[in-house]
């Protein structure tokens, strides 16, 4: 059949500005300035936009501009012990793509746009793999394999590089030699990390990153890595004992919750514990609470089984956005942004893991 020498439809696209009687340069540097919560309704203003909004170019043009967002991701398992992730968006969970190989007891790290899923364990054989969530376009892509496989993990990232502790049995040569190891992406190779072989029967149960400083907290006593030395410590006391459940930074101060449902923060320079005040609006979240720092705020997000027909087939995920500031004092004080119910989920669902990610 003969070309009638009209254009395609992708080349019209392609010759068709952003904006019109805008240059393309100046029309993604406005474009990149939208808030990403209104990127769904930004692509259906024509096929050149949407085609920018999934392209690398568009996103590396809002982290040059200081454009990007936090936004929650958040772990849940269902009663198949099946793993589902969840992105917050304008106070709904919304569904993302499964994970292709979901394991349980991974652990978590964040590195720019992408979140790290190392290890844990399938069919309850623990697993070396790692899979990668690249936040920008919701897409799992594998990544490179640890050294020994992991499930109960520390991980922390320092410095651009990812560092994982324990989750092993050190009880031959390969596994005492990398019971830690460290990530560099730029190479996509793991390289040990020397460990003393006295933490090595250490499980853990919590990890952070505070002060520069991997944390992470055992059955027996937790311990801090510090990258840049190469030096491993005891925490203290007062850390070990008050740490309960999981954690998260913001501001150099580490939050979690105690038994009576109420939020407190340990500042490692004071090495003392303070209940955060100021939040009287909140209800008790006592069952399955966990938190992350979102953009310099304290997002807590926790289980609340819901009564329906007196029957209770559902669990109800609700989340809290808390302001956090820290007076000279050291007196912690929060406000709450907002708060209320993001999802429902059968019933026998339970929390994972909440991740803060920057897009």
């Amino acid at each position: 059949m003969a070309d009638s020498g009209e254009p395609k439809e992708e080349e019209k696209n392609q010759n068709q500005n952003l904006i019109p009687n805008l240059p393309d340069d100046v029309a993604v540097n406005c474009l990149a300035r939208v808030p990403r919560s209104d990127h769904p309704n930004l692509s259906l203003v024509s096929k050149p936009i949407h085609f920018l909004l999934t392209s690398p170019l568009f996103f590396n043009a809002r982290s040059l501009l200081n454009c990007t967002q936090h936004h929650l991701y958040l772990t849940l398992r269902t009663r198949a012990s099946a793993l589902q992730i969840f992105t917050l968006h304008r106070k709904t969970l919304l569904p993302l793509p499964p994970l292709p190989s979901p394991a349980l007891g991974s652990a978590y790290a964040v590195l720019g746009p992408t979140i790290y899923i190392l290890g844990g364990s399938i069919n309850d054989v623990p697993t070396p793999h790692v899979w990668l969530l690249d936040c920008r376009f919701h897409r799992w892509l594998p990544g490179p394999s640890m050294r020994v496989a992991r499930e109960f993990a520390a991980a922390g990232v320092i410095d651009g590089n990812i560092y994982v502790i324990g989750g092993c049995i050190a009880d031959n040569w390969t596994r005492s030699a990398h019971w830690a190891e460290t990530l560099d992406p730029a190479t996509g190779r793991w390289e040990r990390v020397p460990s003393p072989p006295e933490i090595q029967e250490k499980w853990m149960h919590a990890s952070a990153v505070v002060g520069g400083k991997v944390y992470a907290m055992a059955d027996r006593g937790g311990v801090a890595f510090d990258p840049r030395s190469g030096a491993w410590e005891s925490v203290s006391g007062e850390l070990d004992l008050g740490w309960r459940g999981r954690a998260c930074v913001v501001d150099e101060v580490l939050y979690c919750y105690d038994f009576l449902g109420k939020i407190k923060g340990f500042d490692v320079k004071r090495g003392c514990w303070r209940e955060l005040k100021g939040l009287n609006s909140l209800p008790i979240f006592l069952c399955g609470a966990t938190m992350a720092d979102v953009g310099g705020k304290l997002v807590v997000v926790w289980e609340y089984q819901a009564v329906k027909g007196g029957i209770g087939k559902e669990i109800d995920i609700w989340c809290a956005e808390i302001e956090v500031n820290k007076k000279q004092n050291g007196e912690l004080w929060g406000g709450v942004c907002w708060f209320g119910k993001v999802l429902s989920v059968p019933k026998g669902s339970s929390i994972v893991h909440c991740s803060s990610v920057a897009v």
